[in-house]
């Protein structure tokens, strides 16, 4: 399977062609409702109350496209995913018997962009743009990896070299920190509302550099190019498997408690048909024996989630940090 770029815009525009039709119906439609609507974008309404958008009442706004669009969260090596979600990929199509084509992204933005001008259909968005890609993109967030038993999740921890010379928070004063991009949770925005309260004030008691991702910036304090880094549970312990740094180099300072992990989402104006034939390709796919399951140690499934419920925690630390869910404080990253 080839990866294609969501930047790339003349195979996309050629692919996506049948969903750009019904999403252009449905801006000139909604864009000036009168409706209720909560953050989201005047594209989308929310009569039903659930924090994300309502589906097309109109059928001929909705889309049926032939082919389907996927796209996973922006990561350091493209090329790397598009060989470990083939296996997916191929029960996707199976299930909903449509072809279905992976996109590589080069950021949060442009994934965002992409479902939002229904150039993406499904999509794994990180878990600090999730809110923007619901309230932005009319993205439904309906799955994400978790056990058997129902668990799911990952924690920010805070990473230094084992001979910084820092063994906890407080030591972080007058260092040079990554953070990773500005909308993202275990990154950015949690350390900024949690740090405070362990005595430790982003851009006032340590400097913030921003490395563009967790890849980077776990990369940077091996490398000692960074005093210490906030960075997800889940990327560092993907990376260590495949042999990207060696865990004896660094060592752990700070660890949270358990966020929400990337959300898979779908495009809220999708054929109710199709919506459905999508969550059983997901909830019917067996990560054992797969590249999937193999990357994503642990994960034995895709679970159902609720937005309202499981972003929660989300929205509250951006809340704390005076996030807008506006297209300005996305491409901030």
């Amino acid at each position: 399977m080839k990866a294609y770029s969501i930047t790339n815009k003349h195979p996309l525009a050629t692919l996506a062609l049948s969903s750009l039709l019904p999403l252009a119906m449905l801006m000139s439609a909604q864009a000036h409702a009168d409706c209720p609507r909560g953050d989201l974008d005047d594209l989308y309404c929310d009569e039903e109350g659930n924090m994300v958008a309502d589906r097309p009442v109109d059928e001929s706004q909705l889309a049926n496209p032939d082919t389907l669009i996927f796209a996973y969260t922006p990561v350091e090596d493209p090329a790397i995913y598009s060989d470990i979600w083939q296996p997916f990929i191929d029960h996707l199509e199976e299930v909903t018997e449509r072809n279905v084509r992976f996109f590589a992204v080069q950021s949060n933005s442009a994934q965002v962009e992409a479902m939002r001008s229904g150039r993406l259909h499904i999509a794994g968005f990180s878990t600090g743009p999730t809110p923007f890609a619901v309230n932005l993109a009319g993205a439904v967030p309906f799955a994400l990896m978790g056990s058997d038993d129902g668990q799911f999740g990952y924690t920010l921890q805070v990473y230094t070299h084992v001979d910084s010379g820092i063994d906890d928070m407080e030591d972080l004063k007058g260092k040079r920190v990554a953070h990773t991009s500005p909308t993202s949770n275990s990154g950015n925005l949690a350390p900024r509302a949690l740090f405070p309260d362990l005595g430790i004030v982003p851009d006032e008691d340590y400097q913030v550099v921003y490395s563009g991702s967790h890849d980077q910036s776990m990369l940077g304090v091996v490398a000692r190019d960074y005093d210490a880094a906030p960075v997800a549970s889940e990327v560092v312990e993907r990376m260590a498997a495949r042999g990207l740094y060696d865990e004896e180099d660094v060592k752990i300072i700070y660890e949270s408690d358990r966020f929400p992990t990337t959300s898979y989402n779908y495009a809220h104006n999708l054929h109710p048909d199709l919506v459905e034939k999508i969550e059983e390709a997901f909830f019917s796919f067996d990560f054992v024996g797969t590249a999937l399951g193999e990357e994503f140690e642990g994960v034995e499934k895709f679970i159902p989630i609720n937005y309202e419920e499981h972003w929660q925690v989300i929205r509250t630390i951006q809340q704390a940090n005076n996030v807008r869910y506006t297209r300005e404080d996305l491409d901030q990253e």
